[in-house]
């Protein structure tokens, strides 16, 4: 026996179905959406970010932080760039890294508290 739900109505409810079919983004938004959110699915990556959501670092801060080397760390944060998660800035040498913007901010922090709920 299976503990699958099945559906035995029978009934597709078709003014739902459109309604929600007419507001589905496109199937590469949604793959997007995807890649974003498989980037949360790494814990050197949420910690990195939950750093940075406290303060703006360097590689070597970071790496300190994470106990761990500014090549794990500078392989991460080049994920994290890609997807526009972090950005940085230069100072002299030293490369330093922020998140994006509040928007990268909130997604971090609601998934936080949804966890702490």
């Amino acid at each position: 026996m299976s503990d699958v739900p099945i559906c035995s109505a029978n009934v597709i409810h078709v003014d739902l179905v459109n309604k929600v079919r007419e507001k589905m983004p496109e199937d590469e938004l949604l793959i997007d959406l995807a890649e974003l959110y498989k980037l949360f699915g790494d814990s050197t990556r949420v910690k990195l970010l939950y750093a940075l959501s406290e303060s703006e670092l360097c590689v070597c801060d970071l790496a300190a932080l994470l106990n761990t080397t500014t090549s794990a760390v500078s392989h991460q944060l080049r994920l994290l760039k890609s997807a526009r998660l972090v950005k940085s800035r230069k100072q002299g040498k030293i490369v330093f890294y922020e998140l994006s913007d509040d928007h990268v901010r909130t997604i971090f922090r609601q998934g936080v508290e949804h966890i702490q709920e």
